[in-house]
């Protein structure tokens, strides 16, 4: 606005210019003479004057009490205006740092940026309000959306339009989102968002798991057989009772055969056979077992 008003009076300016001199192009010599013009400058005088007395751009909450502000906020948050909601909870952490508005309302800035998939943002605000408020009452919170973020952040636009599997994608953000469950439930065992974490948790282990498995069978059908059995055993040692389990044991089995150790092999398969009697590939591993024997 100021800079429209300041470029009026320069047009202004510049056209008494012409009416004191219209035979004189304007140059930047002509325009400091003009200056020194007892007319101009009483008329520049004034126009400065005038520009200077316009009223700036009035906010409306001037002087509203935190509540007030919050009340707002969550009024347009329950209408899925979340931007004029962030506007509203940005204005309490700046005119009220501190007090129980202030610290719900960060609360709220993590909630809204999450729904708008601000994911880093969200996670460094989570972040930012636990290591400044570790013995709030509703710190449990920050920790849960923590997780929540993680556990959604891997869903991009791409996956969202063309359905894939998740376990054949990057985990990182899987991983995190365990770790930010697994801490929220050892911290606050007794937390209203306990519950829900804990069967996220039991849908990541199984995607983490599953995931391992695919890695498994994918080095075996190209013939990295020790690289398979790795990552066989290491669904066995950090996902048990899982339903990947008897696949994992599966690709031991068949991995050892294509490497000659027939022992490690029968082990495998007895562990299989044990645990797992109607695994539907058993008669054709203890085909390929004996074959090999």
């Amino acid at each position: 606005m100021d800079d429209i008003v300041v470029f009026n009076c320069i047009g202004i300016i510049l056209n008494i210019n012409s009416l004191l001199s219209p035979t004189i192009l304007v140059s930047h010599y002509h325009y400091m003479s003009l200056l020194n013009h007892p007319i101009a400058g009483f008329i520049i005088a004034v126009l400065l004057t005038g520009c200077s007395l316009l009223p700036d751009r009035v906010d409306e909450t001037s002087g509203w009490s935190a509540q007030r502000l919050y009340g707002d906020a969550k009024n347009y948050m329950h209408l899925g205006d979340y931007k004029k909601a962030l506007e509203y909870l940005e204005k309490i952490q700046s005119r009220y740092p501190f007090g129980r508005f202030a610290q719900q309302s960060q609360l709220d800035t993590i909630y809204i940026q999450y729904i708008e998939n601000e994911s880093e943002s969200a996670l460094i605000a989570a972040e930012r309000f636990i290591k400044a408020n570790p013995r709030h009452p509703n710190v449990d919170y920050a920790y849960y959306m923590k997780g929540l973020v993680n556990f959604r952040r891997n869903n991009t636009m791409l996956e969202k339009l063309v359905p894939s599997d998740r376990t054949k994608t990057d985990i990182s953000g899987a991983s995190q989102s365990y770790s930010d469950f697994a801490e929220l439930i050892s911290k606050f065992p007794n937390s209203q968002y306990s519950a829900d974490a804990h069967q996220r948790m039991l849908f990541l282990r199984n995607s983490l798991a599953t995931y391992e498995l695919h890695v498994a069978d994918y080095y075996l059908q190209r013939g990295a057989y020790v690289a398979a059995v790795n990552r066989a055993k290491y669904i066995l040692e950090h996902y048990p009772s899982t339903p990947t389990c008897a696949n994992a044991l599966s690709i031991l089995a068949q991995a050892y055969v294509k490497m000659h150790i027939l022992q490690l092999a029968n082990d495998s398969l007895r562990v299989l056979s044990l645990n797992y009697p109607q695994f539907p590939d058993l008669p054709k591993l203890n085909s390929m077992v004996r074959a090999a024997s």
